[in-house]
């Protein structure tokens, strides 16, 4: 007689992403709404007129120094594919253009170096873009 098949709900494994933990924050690509850098007038009437004030794009003076972490990032792989990605990332022109190229990114860490070093990358970066709160255990059910 066979044995029967393990119990293979979600609920009693770990998750292999990261931590141990299974609820996660993720990021979300920011906002094209650019908070007016003008008088109070101007700051007010953004706030009052914008669905969600908080989630308005950071400051374009940001840029430079995200740009320079994703390019750190691919220091010492030298493939075509890390320099045709290099070249994206020096050529974006705001951070939600650099959020998109995040997938690219890390396809490229987990080839060249391992999946774990990838996932370490990308946590690192995401640190630059929104927090999105983790999604309910309960939807599932």
């Amino acid at each position: 007689m066979t044995s029967p098949l393990p119990n293979l709900s979600r609920w009693g494994r770990r998750s292999t992403l990261l931590g141990t933990s299974a609820l996660r924050i993720g990021c979300m690509p920011p906002s094209l709404r650019q908070a007016p850098e003008g008088n109070a007038w101007q700051r007010l009437l953004f706030w009052l007129m914008a669905p969600a004030p908080e989630n308005a794009a950071p400051p374009p003076n940001r840029l430079p120094a995200v740009r320079s972490a994703f390019l750190a990032s691919l220091e010492g792989i030298a493939t075509e594919d890390a320099d045709q990605l290099r070249w994206r990332i020096q050529s974006t022109h705001s951070l939600r253009e650099l959020w998109h190229v995040r997938a690219d990114l890390f396809r490229i860490l987990a080839v060249n170096r391992s999946q774990r070093t990838a996932e370490l990358q990308l946590s690192d970066l995401n640190r630059h873009f929104p927090a999105r709160a983790p999604r309910s255990q309960f939807g599932t059910l």
